[in-house]
């Protein structure tokens, strides 16, 4: 077997585990009427569906088991399955199911029942990971500003507009203009190595305004046309 996919390659590892336990090749086929009654055969018989993992580091592999059945071709062969049950039940801690004498399994296969065990193999489909993008700075770390600043709405003929909200985009903060008008925002994020302007939601009057505004200017007035009709 030269495929590398999960069930090719949990068969193939199988096949070799075999051949160092029974000190022969198992050859992988279904077992037939005319099969060698001195040899075993090997032979998928089912997917099995298994538990599921969840993590957080990533996607988690997705696992079942694959069924096999192991059948002497003949009362000869018994010696050889012999040496694969104890093997089995040893240390290398295959899983064994001894129910593999089902007439009607036999009946499909067209073949007479014989001695026969069920070797349960895990298995499992892992997906790559995507690798992180290289780091190409040392890293710096620092803590930045926290600005409060002061501001104004007013209207025209810069007319006070008390019980304006007030809030900053993306943020919870949110505060309401004074009878003068005025209003403050307390702990603003603010790089001074790469100064932005902040984004302000003004609510009321009927109208919801935005505007950008410099932290930094001692003197912020916003003014708010009225509503057109």
């Amino acid at each position: 077997m030269t495929d590398d996919g999960p069930i090719c390659t949990a068969t193939a590892e199988l096949v070799a585990w075999l051949a160092g336990a029974v000190g022969d090749t198992v050859p992988v086929g279904p077992p037939r009427p005319d099969a060698d009654p001195s040899r075993l055969t090997l032979w998928p018989l089912e997917i099995r569906p298994a538990r599921q993992t969840r993590g957080s580091g990533g996607p988690e592999p997705y696992r079942f088991t694959v069924r096999y059945l192991l059948a002497a071709g003949g009362p000869e062969a018994l010696a050889v399955l012999d040496r694969a049950l104890v093997a089995a039940t040893g240390t290398d801690g295959r899983t064994l199911v001894l129910e593999a004498g089902d007439p009607a399994l036999w009946a499909a296969f067209g073949a007479p029942p014989r001695p026969a065990l069920l070797i349960d193999v895990p298995v499992q489909v892992t997906h790559p990971t995507r690798p992180a993008a290289p780091v190409l700075r040392p890293l710096r770390l620092r803590q930045l500003e926290m600005l409060t600043f002061d501001g104004r709405v007013v209207g025209p003929a810069d007319q006070p507009l008390a019980a304006m909200r007030v809030e900053v985009v993306g943020q919870p903060y949110a505060t309401r203009t004074d009878p003068a008008g005025r209003f403050r925002v307390v702990g603003v994020p603010h790089d001074p190595d790469r100064p932005a302007p902040v984004r302000l939601r003004l609510t009321g009057r009927g109208q919801v305004l935005t505007a950008e505004v410099d932290p930094t200017e001692p003197d912020i007035v916003i003014v708010c046309a009225p509503p057109t009709s």
